[in-house]
């Protein structure tokens, strides 16, 4: 059995183009990978876009497969609490409260997770911590996930993965109803590309870039809400889970920064793919 017959018997659910583009990923960790640090392969792309899917995927791969250790690092799970975001919100603008855009994470948690994944020994634990998005919360250190030893390859998965600051370009007028009507003098724009810097840093960990494009927003805005729905499925409280609207607007605080990615994944990405409708990927032309 090869390894995609074999995710196919594990994941029966997925297209064959996913299973496809994850053998592809795990096979570029095998063949460029050195000893002695691990590999760290970024997977980037909007909301709804299958990151966290394939993530999995690879690691099952790697781990069940080939024997190598992985770590799974998602942008999402380094979100600032919500009490240091309602600070913000208060300090800063109101919108720096909701998640989403540079500066509602915790770059240096991420770096110090990176940092001591890289130098752990054998019987050395890393504690990797967890986001409820329902509850949009991070959650209780003891509901952390903990990893023994150095893994061989860290997959680091996120909307904006790969997002540098000169991507945005001259910040200039608003990009949409949100930003005109809660952010109409720019405050929140430019304080949210002010942290893009900070992240800079952990991008240059990354060895192998995976973008992922989706056909337009509208497609994002659908992804995001089948979570949301897939969420509530999985047990979780109906009650804050968003609905169409509330998608809508949660999107719009992403807009400005995933167009600004799209426009530059041709030149940043190592594999640049797109994700249809359908959850099918095939290689991305830039027009």
């Amino acid at each position: 059995m090869d390894d995609q017959a074999f995710l196919q018997h594990r994941f029966p659910a997925l297209t064959a183009s996913a299973l496809g583009l994850a053998c592809e990923l795990a096979g570029r960790v095998q063949h460029d990978r050195k000893p002695g640090r691990p590999f760290v392969l970024g997977i980037s792309g909007a909301q709804g876009s299958g990151k966290s899917t394939l993530a999995e995927l690879v690691a099952v791969l790697l781990g069940e497969r080939h024997g190598l250790a992985t770590a799974t690092l998602s942008l999402d799970d380094f979100y600032l609490p919500k009490s240091a975001r309602g600070e913000l919100g208060r300090t800063i603008h109101p919108l720096c409260a909701t998640r989403g855009v540079a500066g509602t994470h915790d770059p240096a948690l991420m770096a110090a997770t990176l940092d001591a994944l890289a130098a752990a020994g054998p019987g050395e634990t890393t504690a990797i911590p967890r986001f409820d998005k329902l509850s949009d919360d991070r959650l209780p250190r003891p509901e952390w996930t903990e990893i023994t030893g150095r893994p061989d390859c860290i997959l680091l998965e996120g909307w904006c993965v790969g997002l540098r600051a000169a991507y945005l370009g001259p910040l200039g007028s608003p990009v949409n109803a949100l930003e005109a009507e809660e952010d109409p003098e720019g405050v929140w724009t430019r304080w949210s590309a002010a942290q893009l810097p900070a992240y800079e840093a952990i991008w240059d960990w990354i060895d192998y870039l995976l973008g992922i494009r989706l056909p337009d927003l509208e497609t994002v805005i659908r992804s995001r809400l089948r979570q949301e729905q897939g969420l509530v499925a999985a047990g979780g409280d109906s009650a804050r889970a968003m609905d169409e609207q509330g998608v809508r607007r949660f999107v719009a605080h992403y807009e400005r920064h995933t167009l600004a990615l799209w426009a530059h994944f041709p030149e940043v990405a190592d594999r640049l793919v797109l994700r249809d409708a359908a959850f099918e990927y095939r290689p991305f032309a830039a027009s």
